[in-house]
């Protein structure tokens, strides 16, 4: 499939192209990343291939992130139609101010100025919330949202990083009051993060989000470049973030990557994002290069399908454990509808059932 098969995001119109490029590493404000050079080489490649979604914050590099895309495409006005650029608000750049950060409409619509003025452009696609704030009541964030809309400043609005009930609870707020609900989700998600499987995929689906995992590659260790000999004694770039991760059950989870990677003649890391864009309710998947060689690796998860058995394989080896009522609801089916099918789902039947037809009465 390639990059210029789009997909409409959510309960929406919007098309984006199935990989989104991540733009966290525009810039080497924090010690790693890449150089302007680079990032402007990256963005030439993906958008030369077709690609149309860039997703970058705020708080990417100190702003320089949103800098960097505003040099590139806020001055062309061909590029800046044709992109689709989504930013996050959330993160303050100017510690000591209470309202420089955070979801209140004075901390929304300061945010939301400074990017338009780093990217050079007058208005935001996709504008995220980046986490939630637990501190503003979420009307008020979706008013200040739906104002920037109104204005023109926004065209959609996302939400990242947030529980599932309290996601639930704004767009049935926004439904009722006509305001501007969100069109997409973004979380972590990947074969070694799949603990949203719980509440967030299905809520994201009820609710006509269209989710844009990020770190599909755990920061890299699904792209096999660890080993459990390699990680003993490393200090990963991203440190203590990597570190957590490098687990006997996440190499195990590695170990049948890699196996279904040698059988289809790919790389673990295109087995791993071809699993990601598979799963139910992502539309989008991101993207994080640091150089257009990493990028055009693994935009070749594009041509990967993974056979039924394959995917079974991945399914099992990294198998979540879910919060209470996950597992619950899941095995409920034998006592509402055991020992029948429904909607190509077989259930097997209840052991406590009454027993046939004739005892019902």
């Amino acid at each position: 499939m390639p990059l210029d098969h789009y997909v409409t995001l959510g309960r929406s119109g919007l098309a984006v192209s199935p990989f989104c490029l991540g733009a966290m590493t525009f810039g080497e404000d924090w010690g790693w990343g890449s150089s302007v050079k680079e990032s402007e080489a990256i963005l030439d490649h993906y958008l030369g291939l077709g690609g149309n979604f860039i997703d970058t914050a705020n708080a990417y590099t100190r702003g320089h992130s949103e800098k960097i895309i505003g040099d590139y495409v806020g001055r062309h006005p061909a590029r800046r139609c044709r992109a689709v650029i989504a930013t996050k608000f959330s993160s303050s750049l100017f510690p000591g101010d209470p309202n420089a950060g955070g979801s209140s409409r004075k901390a929304i619509v300061g945010q939301c100025e400074e990017s338009l003025r780093r990217l050079q452009t007058d208005y935001v696609d996709l504008y995220w919330l980046h986490v939630w704030d637990p501190l503003t009541p979420i009307d008020e964030t979706l008013r200040a949202l739906d104002d920037l809309v109104s204005s023109g400043k926004v065209r959609y609005v996302g939400v990242s990083d947030t529980p599932a009930w309290k996601v639930a609870e704004a767009q049935t707020i926004a439904r009722f009051r006509g305001l501007t609900p969100f069109v997409a989700l973004q979380v972590e998600y990947s074969l070694l993060e799949r603990t949203v499987e719980g509440e967030l995929v299905p809520m994201a689906l009820e609710m006509g989000l269209g989710m844009t995992p990020w770190s599909p590659l755990r920061s890299g260790i699904l792209s096999g470049k660890y080993t459990r000999e390699s990680a003993k004694g490393a200090k990963p770039g991203r440190g203590a973030w990597v570190e957590a991760a490098l687990t006997e059950r996440n190499f195990a989870v590695l170990d049948v990557v890699r196996r279904v990677a040698g059988e289809l003649g790919t790389t673990p890391a295109r087995v791993a994002l071809a699993w990601v864009q598979s799963r139910p309710a992502v539309a989008s998947t991101i993207l994080g290069a640091r150089s257009v060689a990493q990028l055009e690796d693994n935009l070749g998860a594009l041509d990967v399908r993974l056979p039924a058995e394959a995917s079974k394989a991945l399914d099992e080896a990294s198998k979540p454990a879910l919060d209470f009522p996950a597992d619950f609801v899941r095995n409920s089916a034998m006592f509402k509808r055991g020992g029948t099918t429904v909607n190509g789902e077989t259930a097997p039947p209840w052991p406590l059932a009454p027993g046939t037809d004739a005892e019902r009465h």
